[in-house]
């Protein structure tokens, strides 16, 4: 059975009740410690400039200084408790939609592990049985001496196959039982080939054992030389022959089963002689199973592929061998949860580059906080149905043609846009790429250098009236 999909342990999930409760909580407690903070400073100041305004001028003066003072820095407290309002809730937001990406991928890998899940159609090599008799000796005490008794007690040894050539035509159909999950339907034909390689007149037993993992099993036949061999004893499919010596003997094995989602031949580490295994799958997306690669092939043969394995001389085979159904290949897991994550500091950079780069008001800020944030969630979920780099692609455009408001000329404009580019879009895209370390390289250097030129050199005088 497979295990539901998660979320990231430890990471908080807004859509939880118990934890937006806690968040609320957290958010109430911050707040009113940060209003008390500013409430006794601002009455401190008061009482202060009340207590010496009748005092000296010089006093008058630095009571004045401290006054202004407060108020470029409530000013100032006002950008950064908007600044750390967004970047608090593009976090959760960014852990929310992270949780809820990385369970869309767990789901989805459990549904395509889910369609070929299950007990796979197993086919053991017949084994060729017979026993001899082996001396042996043992000790017993008998009226209180130890009597030496030598007796003759049965050993059954393996009589290697002389041949084996096994046909099985293989459909894959709908499983009734389970909707999404389809199950094989194989029709089985084993040809084997023994010779009595012993000295002396041997009774044998040709064993073999139906496939395992089935649901239906259908028309078992086994036939020697033509003439079918009956089953005596319920749940016993060993089947009795003499065979003088040098002499050779055929059986033929056949059924019609339907069970898992993949057949394979097991040889149960014999030596495989003679041997040659063609297997057809009249389905697509068939591959061959445990990495034994065919001999020959895969050749596609109709709607299907054949899966050919000769082996002329002796050969042994650890692993069963076979056919299985090749699901589609889920790759790049992890990214969008990665990204999602790193979001927050990649805003708050943005910010930042914004700040030091043209005069940014708290109405502007705010806009733009919703404008990156949105961003990320419409490409949260344009990425489950479409290229990840070419979703930021297009969403880039958007958030550029927007970021060019920022600005109350031309120039301004213009920064606000390069902005954009190397602290928000290049960042953003360089996590979404395999070349993550080089992008985010380029993009700290095209933040870097331009910095350089906006308050060094002086290239872009900016209007500093803000929209």
């Amino acid at each position: 059975m497979f295990q539901a999909a998660q979320g990231i342990p430890g990471l908080p999930d807004l859509t939880h009740p118990n934890e937006l409760m806690q968040f609320a909580s957290q958010v109430v407690k911050a707040s009113l410690v940060l209003a008390l903070l500013v409430a006794v400073l601002g009455i401190a100041i008061a009482l202060v400039s009340f207590s010496l305004k009748r005092d000296e001028p010089e006093q008058a003066i630095f009571i004045g200084d401290w006054v202004v003072r407060y108020s470029l820095l409530l000013r100032g407290l006002q950008h950064l408790a908007l600044v750390l309002i967004l970047l608090v809730g593009g976090f959760f937001l960014c852990s929310t939609l992270g949780n809820r990406y990385h369970h869309w991928e767990q789901a989805r890998v459990a549904q395509v592990a889910q369609s070929v899940a299950g007990e796979r159609l197993e086919q053991s090599a017949p084994q060729v049985r017979y026993v001899i008799q082996e001396p042996y000796t043992y000790d017993k005490y008998v009226d209180g001496k130890t009597v030496r008794v030598r007796e003759n007690r049965d050993i059954s040894r393996q009589l290697t196959l002389t041949g084996s050539q096994v046909q099985v035509g293989i459909d894959q159909i709908s499983d009734p039982q389970q909707k999404g999950r389809s199950i094989y339907r194989v029709d089985f034909s084993g040809d084997y080939q023994v010779t009595n390689k012993l000295n002396e007149t041997q009774q044998f037993f040709f064993e073999v054992p139906p496939p395992n993992g089935y649901s239906l099993l259908q028309s078992f036949k086994v036939e020697r030389d033509g003439t079918r061999l009956q089953q005596k004893n319920p749940g016993d499919y060993g089947f009795p022959f003499r065979l003088q010596p040098g002499e050779e003997t055929k059986f033929r094995v056949t059924y019609k089963a339907t069970g898992g989602p993949r057949w394979v031949y097991n040889a149960n580490g014999q030596l495989l002689s003679n041997f040659r295994l063609s297997a057809l799958a009249n389905f697509p997306g068939a591959d061959f199973a445990s990495g034994i690669v065919p001999t020959e092939g895969p050749k596609a043969e109709g709607q299907g592929t054949r899966f050919t394995w000769v082996f002329d001389d002796n050969v042994s085979v650890l692993n069963p061998f076979g056919v299985f159904t090749a699901t589609e290949t889920i790759t790049n897991t992890g990214i969008i949860p990665r990204l999602l994550l790193l979001a927050p500091g990649v805003f708050l950079w943005w910010v930042l580059l914004l700040y030091l780069s043209l005069p940014m008001s708290m109405k502007n800020v705010a806009i733009a906080g919703g404008v990156f944030f949105a961003s990320l969630l419409a490409l949260t979920y344009m990425s489950r149905i479409m290229n990840a780099p070419l979703s930021w692609t297009l969403l880039s455009i958007v958030l550029l043609t927007l970021a060019w408001g920022l600005g109350a000329s031309k120039r301004a404009s213009l920064a606000a846009v390069i902005c954009t580019i190397a602290g928000a879009v290049m960042p953003i895209l360089g996590l979404l790429v395999p070349i993550t370390g080089l992008t985010l390289s380029l993009a700290g250097l095209l933040c870097a250098v331009w910095l350089a030129v906006r308050n060094w050199y002086g290239f872009f005088n900016l209007n500093q009236d803000t929209r």
